[in-house]
């Protein structure tokens, strides 16, 4: 298949470029700086600023299907306004180019545990709090998408830098709520996030769905 992955240098977008090359397929890696682009075989690096939805819709005509990877930045002042922005950019950008998938990698704060989302939980970390309020609130509108096929991923409450498990290529789906071990905890490697967009852009299983995965 023919893969746009935006956001390709970032933690998420890195990992995924990998898996999905490494699985044969074509990869358009997207990113602003593409000289962080790790040069792969079947791996095309554009550099593409994508709140420019003219410049995204050309990139990626003739693709089969649009993964993005984007984030506003974690310590971004304004990460709230940006990531909206963004989103709203990369998916008016995805539909001009006749491009018919969008995934989009949001965050874990819209899943719910008993009944409430993460993000309103008064025990949810306050430096996250902006960013993740963001994804939520465009995963609301992006709900009402009714032209593009898209799924939304929430990882595990547990993916960052620092876990160390790899890629075992096992996992366990969800839909709204997180999935927990039995230890208690909610928790997936950016390498098997990446096997796990990686298998949904093959198998399509969670059209206009959200969905989530952990171990």
């Amino acid at each position: 298949m023919k893969v746009a992955v935006i956001g390709a240098t970032g933690f998420v977008g890195q990992n995924l470029v990998k898996e999905l090359a490494e699985r044969g397929h074509e990869v358009l890696a997207i990113a602003r700086n593409i000289d962080k682009v790790v040069s792969r075989q079947n791996v095309e690096a554009k550099s593409v600023d994508v709140t420019n939805q003219q410049a995204l819709a050309d990139a990626i005509s003739g693709y089969d299907v649009v993964v993005s990877a984007f984030n506003a930045g974690w310590t971004n002042p304004n990460i709230y306004s940006d990531f909206i922005k963004g989103s709203e950019a990369i998916q008016a950008g995805v539909k001009a180019s006749n491009v018919n998938r969008l995934i989009v990698i949001g965050g874990a704060g819209s899943l719910f545990v008993d009944g409430n989302q993460l993000v309103d939980g008064e025990n949810f970390p306050a430096e996250y709090k902006a960013g993740a309020t963001a994804a939520r609130d465009y995963l609301n509108a992006l709900k009402e998408e009714k032209v593009l096929n898209w799924t939304f991923f929430s990882p595990a409450i547990e993916m960052h830098p620092g876990i160390t498990t790899g890629r075992t290529g096992k996992y366990r789906l969800e839909l709204e709520n997180p999935v927990f071990d039995e230890a208690g905890r909610s928790i997936l490697s950016v390498e098997d996030l990446a096997v796990v967009i990686a298998d949904e852009v093959e198998s399509n299983a969670h059209p206009r769905q959200r969905f989530t995965a952990a171990y």
